[in-house]
């Protein structure tokens, strides 16, 4: 069975979520609840923070069930 991944682009890059490494830790939630929203869908509105938040941030979750990738 495929992993299901889920994508969020702003264009410059693409943040990756893999629901099944998700320990719900909080920590992105915590540190840029404009883009973190569990109660909403899409629960992550990537165009509210910078390409340099979103990173610093993707960075520090715990599980790894946060990644992104630079778009070409």
């Amino acid at each position: 069975m495929m992993e299901k991944v889920n994508e969020y682009s702003n264009g410059e890059i693409t943040v990756l979520w893999k629901p099944a490494l998700c320990t719900h830790s909080g920590v992105c939630v915590r540190t840029l609840p404009k883009v973190y929203n569990p109660k909403e869908r899409p629960w992550i509105k990537i165009d509210n923070a910078t390409s340099e938040e979103l990173m610093s941030q993707v960075s520090k979750c715990p599980s790894g069930a946060l990644s992104y990738k630079k778009n070409e």
